[in-house]
């Protein structure tokens, strides 16, 4: 497996569904895989500079994740690119839908891009939706 290429597709803004694809993303990366992951919808806000709301939880794991202080989603996206080379781009449309520019995202995170541009990139890769 190593050398595939995966694109995540983080579109959830839960707790649950971040850590998940973070999860992925950062074990792939440091496994020799190239990794892309796309940020959109409702996953968007998470990465503005200074956002300090709490990703809402879909159930009970949730409440574990933070009372068993497991590695924020945000800090494994971060080693995912730090250790493994992953790259983050945030959702083109999702910024303006928001009105965000790219000045106001955090700074690890790479150009955005278009969904059509990224699916291009990663057409011979696996593709997983978060």
């Amino acid at each position: 497996m190593v050398g595939q290429k995966i694109c995540v597709v983080v579109i959830s803004g839960t707790l649950e569904r971040l850590q998940a694809a973070a999860m992925v993303a950062s074990v792939a990366a440091v496994s020799g895989q190239e990794v892309l992951v796309f940020l959109s919808m409702n996953a968007l806000p998470h990465f503005v500079k200074g956002a300090t709301a709490e990703a809402p939880h879909e159930g009970p794991m949730g409440d574990l994740i933070i009372a068993k202080k497991v590695p924020e989603f945000k800090m494994l996206f971060e080693q995912a690119i730090e250790l493994g080379g992953a790259r983050l781009y945030p959702c083109s449309m999702a910024m303006d839908v928001l009105e965000v520019g790219s000045e106001q995202l955090e700074d690890y995170l790479e150009e955005a891009t278009g969904l059509t541009r990224l699916l291009t990139e990663v057409q011979d890769g696996q593709v997983w939706t978060f």
